[in-house]
């Protein structure tokens, strides 16, 4: 009997110290979420709203990902398992997910290589890999944007350091480049006060960094075409280019200006 009581009283130590680093893992469990949680409002909170909102993204993401790879490790000690084998453990996880998801480690490197020399930024407005929109964030691995029609589109890093990026907010300044048709015997000089005198009235027109460019640069098949160029505020290019034919649709009518519309002589000859 005594080797059962040997036994018995063994398994009841094992099971309490077991029952005991349970408890203690899981309180550290919570505890460590709880943390990880705490920091993550820290970093996105108002203490940081002057950091630069990507990079403070993409350093976030980071450290989540560190500290929840600091509470796995506590706990798996705190469980009994030897470090030199969480060690181990974790080298050769690391060496099988390395080789199995190359591709993400790309994306590691491109959303570093983006935080590195930003060529964006949280709230630009960018073109890549022809998907447009602004952009709300740029993670570890993804970049994520949002179109006008309210879509969101992830973007893996390794794409967007790879691909021509457009980004349209950078610069305060933008020209707008359009084109008018008028018929042939049209009075030229007419035809360029006109659409000058459209430009004056609009106050998204700048004079500056160039004045206006109205020049006929085409001889299409029923149309003598101008082109126009004008610098605007950025903010106001959509909206100064819709005001702009409008406007001189409106002008053209008033002027007298005829607007053609494609068209084709046919001659038909009787041959008998």
């Amino acid at each position: 009997m005594e080797w059962f009581e040997s036994i018995f009283t063994a398994f009841v130590n094992a099971c309490v110290s077991i029952a005991g680093r349970l408890i203690i893992s899981a309180i550290i469990f919570v505890i460590g979420m709880i943390f990880i949680k705490l920091v993550k409002k820290i970093l996105t909170g108002k203490r940081f709203e002057k950091v630069d909102r990507t990079a403070m993204s993409f350093i976030s993401n980071f450290i989540k990902i560190a500290l929840y790879i600091v509470l796995i490790v506590i706990i798996v000690s705190i469980m009994g398992v030897p470090m030199a084998s969480v060690i181990t453990v974790f080298a050769t996880a690391g060496a099988a997910i390395a080789l199995a998801v190359q591709g993400s480690l790309s994306n590691l490197m491109g959303g570093i290589m983006l935080l590195i020399f930003r060529p964006i930024s949280v709230g630009e407005f960018i073109d890549v890999s022809d998907n447009s929109g602004v952009v709300q964030e740029v993670g570890i691995f993804y970049t994520r944007i949002k179109t006008f029609d309210n879509v969101n589109i992830s973007i893996p890093n390794g794409t967007m350091t790879s691909s021509v990026i457009t980004n349209y907010s950078r610069e305060e300044l933008r020209r707008a480049d359009m084109t008018v048709d008028v018929a042939y015997g049209s009075d030229i000089a007419l035809v360029k006060d006109t659409i000058l005198n459209v430009i004056d009235a609009n106050k998204k027109a700048l004079k500056e960094p160039a004045e206006p460019f109205i020049r006929v640069t085409a001889i299409n098949d029923s149309a003598l075409q101008f082109t126009v160029r004008v610098w605007c505020k950025a903010s106001d290019l959509a909206l100064f280019k819709s005001d702009f034919y409008e406007e001189i649709d409106a002008a053209f009518r008033k002027a007298n200006i005829e607007i053609p519309f494609p068209q084709m002589d046919v001659h038909v000859t009787n041959q008998k």
